[in-house]
């Protein structure tokens, strides 16, 4: 496996293309929070660079390039495998309601001899991406590791945009499988919040909004602990998050983030689903655990059978860790380097939601979580 990565920044790249990695088992990854018609103008003539290798993609809110964070740039790394073979597949009708069963036809079209990863970028706004993964996973064993993310949009929430083969697309879910003997693929993910408050039941939801917790209003539970950052709803609640429990997991639990508010219902919608019944606990923001969690999330990866060979981490934060951390931003990335093999390549993306195995194995929707998926090759 040979790695190359590249940034654009400031109307230039920091270096030339090695078109010498082109193949058709060469997979070149580009993430970019730039105007689109810049990132296609760009896209295109990497595609001429590299006509046999597979490009994908997402738009993103903010870039992560070695142990830096970037606005308004183009990252891009370029993987030339050696013994493994990539097949990709793409289900371009995507959409909330019919994200349970994209995830499954997903499953059965990669799931196949020597699968031993899924990679996985999927329109930021259109993917209900708790019930992607509950269809992939209904298909996919544990032991296959699922992980990627949901493209942003810095912090507007208008549009967003997945590369399929050098080819911008909304309203689609991209994914890649990894076949071989020689292939490891390893994911993880950590968040850092802090517990605050009780465990409450939620006694009123459907899919992703949440109408009651403890037989009471949702929204007028969550203004208590608000305080006076009420006034700033709903880009407040990027501070205080929600962890879900995993009933049919003893040590399973995933981060939601609040994404508005319906004073009229007194709900709260979320990036992905809030099963009735189910227990939760709001978190608060505490930039020092974060910062530890995004460490955390490297020391997860086992890499007992690593040998030094070349390594890819994509890493996938939480727009809302970003808002969060502000100047502190480049603290989470170091601290991820820290642990990391000394020469691994690292690039990634601010999503709108991290895919990464639950402590099951079970692949799963994360929010405000540090997700990186680390790639390398065994030496045939």
């Amino acid at each position: 496996m040979k790695v190359a990565t590249y940034l654009y920044k400031d109307e230039k790249w920091d270096n030339p293309f090695d078109t010498s990695l082109d193949s058709k088992n060469t997979l070149i990854l580009i993430f970019a929070s730039l105007d689109e018609d810049k990132v296609q103008e760009k896209v295109a003539k990497i595609a001429q660079l590299f006509p046999t290798s597979i490009i994908s993609g997402a738009s993103t809110s903010g870039e992560i390039f070695n142990d830096e964070v970037y606005d308004d740039t183009i990252i891009v790394s370029i993987a030339k495998f050696q013994t493994t073979t990539l097949k990709n597949h793409i289900y371009k009708t995507i959409i909330n309601e019919n994200s349970y069963e994209d995830g499954v036809d997903i499953a059965k079209e990669l799931f196949h001899d020597n699968l031993k990863g899924i990679f996985i970028l999927s329109d930021g706004l259109k993917t209900n991406g708790s019930k992607l993964t509950e269809g992939i996973a209904s298909i996919i064993h544990s032991d296959v590791v699922v992980s990627g993310g949901l493209a942003g949009d810095k912090d507007r929430f208008e549009k967003t945009w997945i590369i399929e083969n050098g080819i911008f697309q909304d309203s689609i879910v991209y994914a890649l499988g990894f076949y071989g003997d020689h292939i490891h693929f390893q994911a993880a993910s950590q968040g850092g919040w802090d517990s605050l408050g009780l465990t409450r039941k939620v006694t009123k939801s459907r899919d992703n909004v949440v109408y009651e917790f403890d037989d009471k209003p949702a929204l007028e539970i969550y203004k208590r602990y608000l305080g006076d950052k009420v006034k700033d709803l709903p880009g407040s609640a990027l501070l205080f998050p929600l962890e879900l429990k995993d009933e049919s997991d003893a040590h399973g639990r995933v981060v939601r983030t609040i994404l508005g508010v319906d004073e009229k219902e007194n709900s709260l919608t979320f990036a992905g689903d809030i099963p009735q019944g189910s227990h939760v606990t709001f978190m608060k923001a505490n930039v020092n655990r974060l910062v530890n969690g995004a460490g955390e999330s490297a020391e997860k990866i086992d890499f007992s059978k690593y040998k030094s060979e070349k390594l890819l981490c994509i890493a996938i934060s939480c727009v809302g860790r970003k808002l969060v951390l502000k100047s502190r931003i480049n603290e989470e990335i170091e601290a991820v380097k820290e642990v990391l093999p000394q020469n691994a390549n690292v690039i990634g993306f601010y999503s709108y939601g991290e895919i990464s195995p639950l402590a099951s194995g079970t692949c799963s929707l994360h929010n405000q979580t540090m997700t990186l998926t680390a790639i390398w090759e065994s030496n045939a």
